[in-house]
């Protein structure tokens, strides 16, 4: 089970909008050796809406081969088409990813029946872990509570990303997974600013936007927390608490690219629709960087 701060890598384009191979591998090597638990690929953050397949794949292929086992790959495989999710996922599996990370389908609305067919028709095609990924504000359908106990006891789906923000459900969820016997299912943070309270009730880490700017001290921020180190895990965690706040300023991954072009990280290039971060939030996305000690 991974634990700990997996970070939501973006992914880097030069100008233009092709793919940036080699910053995407320099910032596989800042999170290797900053102390990131996990790279998860291709997921909203690596703005896998507007990569196509070849590049998703692509993406995968390149995170794996440069990680090298130094680092767990979780592979973005969602999709809104079962067929398709389930042709990612095959090759993640193919190429070597050590799980998958799978979006509740997006504008089609399926009914929770139609989701849990979804993701057990996954589960059962390709033996490779599944993540589930409950995000209700971006694709509209919400992955409920007693869905995610019927899934988990789907052999092969080990965990979800919750990023409901609702640490209630959150707890109740945990508490839930604990009677049923699937303590070993994970549950991750979907949001920078829940992880903290998440991981003390219960919770296996967070699949993090900071983190792709403050990786060590997003990762000493979990392993304190994991650790029951409150103290420690707080002094980290209010650190982190304006960029939890500022990334987010705008649609996600558009700040926090933005912050990682102004490290001289990546270029900070993004594809259309997005755009890139207004000019009237540069000094506040910079006043966070600086307080978490990023520049």
């Amino acid at each position: 089970m991974l634990k700990g701060s997996l970070v939501a890598i973006v992914t880097p384009m030069q100008a233009g909008g092709a793919l940036d191979l080699p910053a995407f591998r320099k910032l596989i090597d800042f999170h290797v050796a900053n102390g990131t638990s996990g790279l998860v690929v291709v997921g909203t953050t690596g703005e896998s809406p507007t990569v196509d397949v070849e590049e998703h794949c692509l993406l995968i292929k390149t995170a794996v081969e440069h990680a090298a086992g130094r680092i767990p790959v979780v592979a973005g495989t969602g999709a809104n088409a079962t067929a398709e999710a389930i042709e990612l996922t095959a090759y993640a599996k193919k190429v070597g990813a050590a799980s998958s990370l799978s979006v509740v389908p997006y504008y089609n609305k399926p009914s929770q029946e139609g989701l849990y067919r979804h993701f057990r028709t996954i589960a059962e095609k390709v033996e490779l872990p599944l993540i589930l990924y409950n995000v209700p504000g971006r694709t509209v359908a919400d992955l409920a509570n007693d869905t995610v106990l019927r899934l988990a006891q789907v052999p092969g789906i080990v965990g979800i990303k919750d990023a409901t923000a609702d640490l209630a459900r959150g707890s109740e969820l945990i508490r839930a997974l604990a009677a049923a016997g699937k303590s070993e299912f994970a549950v991750y943070s979907g949001e920078d600013i829940t992880a903290l309270p998440l991981i003390l009730m219960g919770g296996n880490g967070v699949i993090s936007v900071t983190a792709n700017v403050a990786p060590k001290l997003m990762a000493q921020m979990c392993a304190a927390a994991l650790a029951g180190d409150c103290a420690r895990a707080r002094t980290a965690n209010d650190r982190l608490l304006p960029l939890h706040r500022k990334l987010f300023i705008e649609a996600n991954p558009i700040p926090v690219k933005w912050a990682l072009a102004e490290m001289g990280l990546i270029g900070g290039d993004l594809r259309l629709p997005l755009t890139p971060l207004a000019a009237q939030h540069h000094d506040t996305v910079r006043a966070a960087l600086r307080e978490a000690g990023c520049l």
